[in-house]
């Protein structure tokens, strides 16, 4: 484990210096849980363009299996996170709805890597954001939130289900637990390291 993000402790102070800064993406389709995983994990408020939902995104936004959902994010989320040793990331979450997609390009540009939020009973609504990083070679780690009442699946057989290839992480999450969120973080900015390496 590379000891520059091994250890998880914010920097307490906003004059502290990073050595490193890195460019972090969270992407996913609409409703996997993107908005929440930056605020969980942000050292500083987080910046949100969320909306309430009208009539207007009826027909337009599959809300098939979020039915309860009443806000979305119109443009991208935003949050930091420093770790000791002066790694600083800046998380960026991209909008999952398929009339956003035009902005992905801008968003990503930049960024070390990403993590692809997947919700197991709305596997399809992630394969749009798993071929925008595969056909850009953006290294990504996919991460399975656990949504409560979600049949429960294994890493390998959400991999399969996927199709990934074996060198692309898959671990399961709960993006609302902050020491959660930043693993999956730490597991992404390895990844990346990694491939940048090899």
């Amino acid at each position: 484990m590379n000891s520059a993000v091994s250890d998880v402790t914010p920097y307490g102070r906003d004059d502290d210096v990073p050595l490193h800064t890195l460019k972090v993406l969270v992407a996913g389709g609409f409703g996997v849980g993107k908005t929440t995983l930056v605020g969980a994990v942000s050292e500083v408020r987080p910046l949100r363009t969320e909306e309430t939902l009208t009539d207007a995104s009826v027909g337009v936004d599959d809300l098939g299996g979020v039915e309860g959902k009443t806000t979305t994010t119109v443009a991208m989320d935003f949050g930091r996170l420093t770790f000791s040793g002066g790694v600083r990331l800046y998380l960026f979450g991209t909008p999952g709805q398929e009339r956003f997609w035009f902005m992905w390009d801008q968003i990503a540009y930049g960024a070390v890597g990403a993590i692809v939020l997947v919700d197991t009973r709305r596997l399809s609504t992630s394969f749009a954001a798993i071929d925008f990083f595969e056909q850009r070679d953006i290294p990504f780690v996919i991460a399975a939130n656990r949504f409560d009442g979600a049949r429960r699946y294994t890493v390998e057989e959400i991999r399969d289900a996927l199709d990934v290839d074996p060198g692309v992480p898959v671990m399961l999450c709960d993006v609302r637990s902050r020491e959660v969120a930043r693993g999956v973080l730490v597991a992404l900015v390895e990844h990346a390291l990694q491939a940048a390496q090899g």
